[in-house]
This record gives C-alpha cells, sequence and structure tokens, in this order.
C-alpha cells in the first residue's frame, strides 16, 4: 500500500523528470483518477483520454506542486478533475447530433430573387393591363387561380373554343408585350 508520503516523494521525483517516479505514480494512482473521469465524464473512451491529458498535466505541474499540508491525493485528483470538466464542457458545446438540430434556413425566395420576382410581376400586371378585362380576368383565372377552360367559359358566358382562342391571343400578347 502507497502512503501519502510515498505520493509526495514520487511528485516530488517526477517534478525532477524522474521516468521512472512516474511510472511508479502511474501505478499507484491511476485506478483512482481513471474512476474520477468515469464518473464524470460517463464514457470509458473518454475517461481513458482525459486520464492520460492528466498524466501529462502532472508531469508538466509536478514542479509546481507544494506539499502544505494536503494530501497529495488530493493534489491529483482536483488536477484531474478540472481537466474531466473541460472535457465534458467542450463536448456538450461542439457535439450535437445532426438529426437533432432543426432546420433554421429559409424556405422562402432570397432578397434577390425576391426583388426580381417582384419586377417581373409588376411586368406581368402591367402587361395583362393591356389586354381586354375579360381576357386579362381568363388569363388570370386559368394560370393563376388554376381554373379548367371549362369553368372560365361558364363564368365569361362564352363557348369552351372561344375561351381556348381567348387564352391562346392573350398568351401570345402578353409574350409579346413581356419580350419588349
Amino acid at each position: 500500500m502507497t502512503t501519502r508520503q510515498d505520493v509526495e516523494k514520487m511528485i516530488a521525483q517526477v517534478g525532477l523528470g524522474d521516468r521512472a517516479a512516474f511510472s511508479s505514480l502511474y501505478d499507484a494512482t491511476s485506478a483512482k483518477l481513471f474512476g474520477v473521469c468515469l464518473r464524470i465524464l460517463n464514457d470509458r473512451a473518454e475517461a481513458e483520454d482525459a486520464l492520460q491529458d492528466a498524466f501529462v498535466r502532472i508531469w508538466q505541474k509536478a514542479g509546481s506542486y507544494a506539499a502544505n499540508g494536503y494530501s497529495p491525493m488530493t493534489w491529483l485528483i482536483t488536477l484531474t478533475r478540472n481537466l474531466a470538466i473541460d472535457k465534458l464542457r467542450t463536448r456538450k458545446e461542439g457535439s450535437v447530433d445532426i438529426d437533432e438540430v432543426h432546420d433554421l434556413s429559409d424556405a422562402g425566395p432570397t432578397p434577390e430573387a425576391a426583388a426580381v420576382a417582384s419586377s417581373e410581376r409588376s411586368q406581368i400586371d402591367g402587361c395583362l393591363d393591356e389586354l381586354d378585362a375579360d381576357r386579362a380576368d381568363a388569363v388570370r383565372g386559368a394560370y393563376l387561380e388554376g381554373h379548367s377552360y371549362n369553368e372560365l367559359a361558364a363564368r365569361h358566358d362564352v363557348p369552351l373554343n372561344t375561351m381556348r382562342t381567348w387564352l391562346r391571343r392573350s398568351l401570345a400578347k402578353l409574350k409579346e408585350c413581356l419580350s419588349r
């Protein structure tokens, strides 16, 4: 069993760059420090990574350890715990399951497309105004409102073939107007 003084001595030797002392310190404390990482991260692979990072940090900071009445395990556990919490915070911030993300994109047109559509709409309205009122109404009914030729013929009280002729000639006039 490793005593408090043994751990303090190992940390002091690790601070001087003693690799054998580092190996002994790892053997004596890694199980307890791994338990700390596992309890915080709740993921074995991440806990193993956190433990490895903790021992790298122990190697780097062992020279700054001061035995001031506290247990050396408190220093080791605090260092490991803080590192595991940092890993937990970065995991929560950075990793989001793509299926859980709501689609935030706007389904509407882009500002440029809206401006172009508005310009085209005003041009089409201007060309429709050049048609006779009943023909313009028939074009709007057929192509904007989705009415059938039969419905339009009944609404305007004209034969079906007349409605077809109105629409064909009106579309030709619109095409001519829009190409100007």
